[in-house]
């Protein structure tokens, strides 16, 4: 890791905030945190892997200082399978920066001084602020510049679960959407569902956000490999009654013009707000309304491509999914018809995921 560490050298510094509106990256090489852990459990005490504050507490690193960018824990169980809990500070790095580390990372312990890698791009400037900032008037009706989150009136209980959608289920999803992407289609069936499953009035306003990629978006192109965080969020939103009734084409296309609406304006404004409002040092808190969705998206990311030298990863996915309303899509593993050719991993009230679950799947029925 420490010869991976060399080109992505801001993983090994440490995030300040004093004194200033927004966050730094201090690249004085302090490291990352690494732990090595050995606890006497099996993959088979494992029965379902999915996301929760015990799966984290066992493979990922309890983090002390909010400064450290980059955390690891190498966990080698009895039946001599290993896990690789990680996190990282998205202050710093986006997922897809993330993912090129550890194909990097993987690359260098599998084939040594044979490994070819791709450095990263660091130059910060291609996503510089402008001189002033300057913020469209439009920007905040077009843009999701922060979570939408609230203190919980009362205690609310979530339950955390995944559902796979094999390739046939998304190719049909895909063609009753009008041709959508896979994000547009499963994100707009994921939208309506939940929107039934919750019970929402018929005439409250509903919204999904997300983030978007914005390397390729922004006028000139920043390079594939630009290592930070390149994402800007928006959102589509509609009365709850024209999601309900409305055709999954019709809730895909609300989603694919809240993307092509990000013109360079728009992602110029995106850039100017975050350096005029700063980052709190403290992680956001808080629920997101039950009329709201957040979408974040693995699809067509390199999460399997992670060879140490002992071969593909079986599984990889959260480790807690600490929010009602998160809702992560993600690739399955390939070659394994039983995960799914997309795997939704949703946070919701447990009151109502059993119920979700079930018109999910009826959608294929």
């Amino acid at each position: 890791m420490a010869k991976a560490l060399v080109p992505f050298y801001p993983l090994a510094g440490r995030l300040s905030f004093e004194g200033k509106s927004r966050p730094e990256i201090d690249c004085n090489a302090e490291g990352a945190l690494f732990v090595v852990a050995q606890p006497e459990l099996t993959i088979d005490d494992f029965s379902d892997l999915k996301p929760s504050p015990e799966l984290r507490r066992l493979f990922v690193p309890h983090i002390e200082s909010r400064s450290i960018v980059l955390v690891v824990q190498v966990t080698f169980l009895r039946c001599g399978g290993v896990a690789l809990g990680t996190a990282m500070h998205h202050a710093a790095i986006d997922g897809l920066s993330a993912f090129h580390f550890f194909q990097t990372w993987s690359a260098l312990c599998r084939d040594d001084t044979t490994a070819v890698v791709e450095p990263p791009c660091h130059d910060r400037i291609l996503l510089h602020a402008r001189s002033p900032p300057t913020v469209h008037p439009d920007a905040s009706s077009l843009l999701s510049l922060k979570l939408n989150l609230h203190a919980p009136t009362a205690p609310i209980s979530t339950s955390t679960k995944i559902f796979p959608i094999s390739e046939d289920q998304l190719s049909f999803l895909k063609q009753i959407c009008g041709g959508a992407t896979t994000f547009s289609a499963v994100s707009a069936l994921v939208w309506q569902v939940a929107c039934v499953a919750r019970q929402l009035p018929l005439d409250a306003q509903t919204r999904v956000s997300f983030s978007v990629n914005i390397r390729r978006r922004m006028s000139p192109p920043l390079p594939d490999r630009y290592f930070g965080n390149a994402l800007v969020g928006t959102f589509a939103s509609a009365a709850v009654k024209d999601i309900v009734s409305g055709t999954l084409a019709a809730v895909a296309a609300r989603i694919k013009g809240a993307v092509n609406r990000l013109d360079d304006e728009l992602l110029h404004s995106a850039i100017d707000y975050n350096e005029m409002a700063g980052m709190s040092e403290l992680p956001a808190k808080g629920i997101l309304p039950d009329t709201e969705l957040r979408m974040i998206s693995w699809l067509g990311m390199p999460v399997y491509d992670a060879d140490f030298g002992w071969g593909k990863p079986l599984l990889m996915s959260r480790a807690e999914s600490p929010c009602g309303g998160l809702v992560h899509l993600m690739n399955g593993r390939p070659g394994d018809n039983n995960m799914g050719a997309v795997r939704v991993l949703v946070c919701m009230e447990a009151i109502n995921i059993e119920e979700f679950e079930r018109l999910l799947y009826a959608k294929f029925a």
